[in-house]
């Protein structure tokens, strides 16, 4: 039934028709003044839908958070509901969404990593004391794997780093505005030229090199995906270049996984080795665009990038190509590479049910080439200098290269070039200049967070692609975190559980339930041994996406190596380590 007015007619309605005796429209109403400083810091950039995340960040480096009347500006700038605004706006964790009548966050913001090599080397103690340390102005967080672990602890100062951190050089980098970290010297595009750089793309774009010679010498390659699944590159390439129609070229620079930064070492080295393999591949599958995802914790290599693809750009290098470098806000699970496309296109990372694969449905619907860093890495070198030359960089039976992630109880931690197939202990003994004094080997972790921890008793097995999977272990992205004795095991499962929580996107209830679940039960003195494994199998097999499914590898091996360390109590405050 309509509404009724009072008898004189004055007043509202009652149970009312749309619209009548309202003077505003529903929702959130806009600001002008944020509108104006919104459209100020946009500037003449394009609205579109998928450059939301990019246009957040402007507004949070600009204001230092994200405010309820900027968020409201931003959606009615972009022709967007607010619903899709704040849902973007909350799932990253690097934005600060200040909701309602909350204070701004303090003017610094800092940052202590609490992954696993960091905490193995005092981030827990380092946390507790900057926050008495820190003044009212400045907020002390946790925070996952930054990708630099050979240099733990690590600390963001903003978006500084502060490597093998203390109160001391933490407290000068809020104080002076700076960050004590050396700046990377990387190989800039007139050197690289000067030494044959880009002289393959050049073949390519001139006739001289075909796309089927170009496969041929990397289906004769032993290079594979090197993100972590290992999927042969050649077979990828000529499967999108099979496709119809327009086709899109995507690069995973988003390393998230605790243990990994061989991405980070690539690109501050020799960036335009990765570069000129994207675009080989772009031109190999007739791809016209090229997205590069990168982890919004290298500042520093977005800047290198933004220069360098500049560069190359002037000198004609990409004429039918167009380059977008997005940038990634804290999010583990964009790793994945569906997810990380549903970030690309200005979303929320969540990972796609497939089929179909991002090779056939990727980027707004068009088949994507999905590339790591590393994996373009070598492309130039396998057709310059043959496949035979690549593969035997690898051991027998192993072949090709390999940039392992080392860090943990090592005197020399950092990205170690070796063959594949190298061993854990080869690593520590040929590559690493052995354990720090005072330690002994132990355990490691041979593929970061999800790959499980395996014995010392085991540490001649050959780290390369389908070599652990009867240990219920696997390489990854070659993140090898190496262990101790004065290491506690279930303090380093817990550690890589609590990870696992914080990072869930949410979407599927065996990962979002089931990884809380399993840190509730692993935070008690005495593990249900038979609840955990029942819990770990319903997240293993029910999970959407790799993350849930491995989530349980580090309590699975516990259970299954180290059967005496799971019990007793566990020190919240100290993360289990004395």
């Amino acid at each position: 039934m309509g509404g009724t007015a009072s008898a004189d007619g004055s007043g509202p309605p009652r149970g009312g028709r749309r619209g009548r005796g309202r003077h505003t429209p529903k929702g959130r109403q806009v600001d002008p003044a944020a509108l104006e400083q919104v459209r100020t810091v946009l500037g003449n950039r394009a609205r579109r839908r998928d450059l939301l995340i990019e246009h957040l960040h402007l507004v949070q480096d600009r204001y230092g958070h994200l405010s309820a009347a900027h968020l409201a500006a931003l959606a009615d700038e972009m022709r967007l509901a607010m619903a899709e605004v704040y849902e973007v706006a909350t799932f990253y964790a690097h934005f600060d969404v200040v909701r309602g009548d909350e204070a701004p966050p303090p003017a610094h913001t800092v940052r202590v990593c609490d992954s696993l090599s960091c905490c193995m080397f005092g981030a827990e103690a380092l946390h507790a004391r900057l926050v008495s340390a820190c003044g009212p102005d400045v907020r002390v967080l946790r925070a996952p794997c930054m990708g630099a672990c050979d240099k733990a602890p690590v600390v963001a100062v903003g978006h500084d780093l502060v490597e093998t951190a203390s109160v001391e050089s933490v407290t000068a980098a809020v104080e002076n505005g700076v960050s004590p970290r050396p700046p990377s010297s990387p190989v800039r595009y007139h050197d690289y030229v000067a030494a044959g750089g880009y002289r393959l793309l050049r073949d390519c774009l001139s006739g001289q090199t075909s796309a089927e010679h170009v496969l041929d010498l990397l289906g004769r390659s032993a290079l594979r995906g090197l993100g972590g699944a290992g999927f042969p590159t050649p077979r990828k390439w000529t499967l999108v270049r099979g496709m119809r129609g327009r086709k899109i070229v995507a690069v995973n620079a988003d390393e998230g996984e605790p243990g990994t930064f061989k991405d980070r070492y690539h690109l501050e080295t020799d960036p335009h080795r990765m570069l000129e393999g994207m675009l080989v591949a772009a031109w190999v599958v007739g791809a016209n665009e090229c997205y590069i995802y990168l982890r919004d914790e290298y500042p520093e290599i977005r800047h290198i990038l933004e220069e360098e693809i500049a560069c190359l750009e002037t000198d004609g290098l990409a004429p039918n190509v167009r380059i977008h470098l997005r940038r990634g806000a804290g999010a583990y699970i964009c790793g994945e590479e569906s997810a990380m496309i549903e970030s690309i296109e200005g979303k929320r990372g969540y990972p796609r049910h497939r089929p179909p694969y991002v090779a056939e449905v990727g980027i707004f619907g068009h088949p994507t080439l999905v590339n790591n860093v590393e994996t373009l890495f070598w492309v130039r070198d396998i057709i310059e200098k043959g496949p035979e030359w690549f593969n035997a960089l690898g051991k027998e039976n192993h072949p090709g290269p390999r940039s392992y992630s080392v860090s943990g109880r090592v005197r020399e931690p950092g990205v170690k070039i070796a063959p594949a197939g190298v061993t854990a202990r080869e690593l520590i003994d040929d590559y690493c200049g052995g354990m720090l004094d005072g330690h002994e080997f132990r355990a490691y972790l041979p593929g970061g967070a999800s790959g499980g921890i395996l014995p010392a008793s085991m540490g001649d097995l050959p780290l390369d692609f389908g070599q652990l999977d009867q240990y219920g272990s696997f390489v990854g992205s070659h993140a090898v975190v190496i262990l101790s004795q004065h290491d506690p095991l279930r303090a380093v499962a817990l550690n890589l559980l609590r990870f696992f929580e914080d990072e869930s996107c949410g979407q599927c209830s065996p990962c979002r339930v089931g990884t809380e679940k399993a840190v509730r039960l692993m935070e008690q003195p005495e593990w249900d041994t038979g609840l955990l494994s029942e819990l770990s199998a319903v997240m293993r097999d029910a999970s959407i996406c790799g993350l849930g499914q491995a989530a349980s590898n580090p309590l699975e091996s516990l259970l299954r190596f180290f059967p005496d360390e799971i019990q007793g109590p566990q020190d919240r405050s100290t993360g289990g380590w004395s």
